[in-house]
């Protein structure tokens, strides 16, 4: 005897296949770990470690690398961010790899900096911008405090107001207008032994000098943290809700990557002015 399908039961089953077709891919994101010659920070397995964490937690596909041929715009379009953990140097092997990155953030792309990034493609000033500035010293490594000084932005939620923790106080130059400041070094609370290099390195600054910082730079949306030196960092609750709040952020602002507004055939071409 054939079975008389159940209206309700077929509806549900059509509902559920519909559902599932709409249901979004997880957001990807690639971890990158490339250093150059020079120091290299023996942070990037704990940050890896960490970032692979968020990922589990918060239903995100996680892909590390420390290879540069991943810098190809084929490749690069299944990410909605890239984060560069303590990178250093020089990163890219070859201008066509450089300008897969710069076309990849001129079409929307997402960035996340962490700590040593400051010190990435030195020699590269579009780089350096996207950034926000290039590392110039850092104060030895020592308890201070960090000031949340933009509490409503979205990367700063369950970010302490006044943030007393171990780390290297960071400065840099060349820094970058567009940039918007979310935390600031309150260079009153470092010890004072190095006070000439403090004051050199400061520059016009007077007080308290740019720590994590976010800007929209052309086309592209980027958050920098200098903060993160010491590898416990990345099994502390605190400094892991300090990145995940600034990748939320970022993967919020991602709409996809759309090559057809990315505009530069050469990676070492001035910014676009709109």
């Amino acid at each position: 005897m054939a079975l008389i399908p159940n209206p309700m039961r077929l509806l549900v089953i059509g509902l559920f296949v519909f559902l599932c077709g709409l249901t979004k891919p997880l957001p990807r994101v690639l971890v990158y770990t490339k250093n150059g010659p020079g120091y290299v920070h023996d942070n990037i397995p704990a940050a890896v470690a960490c970032f692979q964490g968020l990922g589990k937690t918060h239903q995100i596909q996680v892909d590390v690398s420390d290879d540069p041929a991943v810098f190809a715009e084929a490749n690069l379009a299944q990410y909605a961010a890239l984060i560069f953990t303590s990178t250093n140097n020089d990163v890219f092997a070859t201008d066509a790899q450089r300008l897969a990155f710069r076309r990849y953030i001129e079409g929307g792309g997402g960035f996340v900096g962490v700590h040593s990034v400051t010190g990435t493609e030195r020699h590269w000033s579009w780089f350096k911008m996207m950034v926000g500035e290039t590392f110039s010293w850092h104060a030895k490594f020592q308890p201070f405090r960090v000031l949340n000084i933009a509490s409503s932005h979205p990367s700063m939620r369950d970010v302490p107001l006044k943030w007393e923790k171990e780390d290297e106080c960071y400065f840099g130059k060349e820094l970058y207008p567009g940039i918007q400041v979310l935390m600031m070094h309150d260079l009153s609370s470092l010890d004072g032994k190095q006070q000439d290099l403090l004051n050199q390195h400061s520059g016009s600054f007077k007080g308290y000098f740019p720590a994590v910082w976010t800007q929209n730079f052309q086309g592209g949306h980027v958050w920098v943290t200098t903060l993160g030196h010491d590898k416990s960092n990345y099994q502390d609750p605190i400094y892991q809700n300090h990145v995940w709040q600034g990748l939320k952020y970022i993967l919020d602002s991602s709409n996809g990557i759309d090559y057809s507004k990315a505009h530069s055939i050469r990676f070492d071409e001035g910014i676009r002015v709109q």
